[in-house]
């Protein structure tokens, strides 16, 4: 099997290295990642800026991999992996794997996330895809309690198929996990997003803030309950954005 492995955080940070070594076992491995943070991206793309790609030396732990950064986004990672590093067989890429982010995807987040945004444009390439994500902030999380699941829930969600345009999100608690749940998403919303600062010059700044609120939180079936309550959610998305119950 031939993955592709990309994430927003950059190449370096914690989430990425771990998940390289987790899929060398699977197959041969391609990363393609940003040369820094690109958190917040969602499906950005250097519409207008020249995009560098450049090979670096494989650290001695990740042997066999093939290792990319670029100055550009998550999205942009996978189409120069589609268009450049595969140009001449781009089915050679049998599953995109984006991740471990710092940073839950779960909810309303889903639509921000640079880690997920190259998860669908993988679904859009007709690429089999997962993204994973940590309910943890912190530079460096403990990924320890999810390591265990990553590797074979891969496995087994590739081997069960994907149907075209579909694409899966996994988030993970941090902490102890109790289970698994597979989930939907939660209807949220972000309140309080803007605080603004007084800046060196004196002029009045702003800056993105906030929380997450949960808009139906009795309800037992949704990515956020399952990690409020321990579980790793596994939410199989689409990129199709119609609305097909009211068609």
């Amino acid at each position: 099997m031939k993955i592709l492995i990309t994430n927003d955080d950059g190449w370096g940070s914690d989430g990425i290295l771990l998940l390289t070594r987790l899929m060398l076992p699977l197959g041969h491995v391609t990363v393609v990642a940003p040369d820094g943070a690109r958190s917040g991206m969602s499906n950005a793309i250097s519409s207008s800026n020249l995009m560098t790609l450049k090979k670096i030396p494989t650290p001695a732990d990740m042997q066999g991999a093939d290792i990319y950064v670029t100055n550009g986004t998550p999205s942009d990672c996978i189409k120069l992996a589609v268009n450049v590093i595969f140009e001449e067989a781009p089915s050679r890429i049998d599953l995109v794997v984006s991740g471990i982010n710092h940073g839950s995807n779960a909810a309303i987040n889903i639509i921000y996330s640079g880690t997920m945004g190259a998860v669908f444009v993988a679904a859009e390439q007709g690429i089999p895809a997962i993204g994973f994500s940590i309910y943890d902030m912190d530079a460096h999380p403990d990924f320890e309690p999810m390591q265990p699941y990553i590797a074979p829930l891969v496995k087994e969600l590739y081997e069960k198929g994907m149907q075209p345009r579909q694409c899966y999100n996994i988030n993970a608690p941090k902490g102890a996990i109790v289970g698994v749940k597979h989930t939907r998403q939660c209807l949220s919303h972000w309140a309080k997003e803007i605080q603004s600062a007084v800046m060196p010059n004196g002029e009045t700044g702003y800056r993105m803030t906030g929380y997450l609120v949960n808009d139906e939180p009795e309800a037992t079936d949704t990515d956020e309950w399952a990690l409020a309550h321990g579980y790793l959610s596994v939410q199989l998305c689409s990129i199709d954005m119609t609305d097909h119950a009211t068609v």
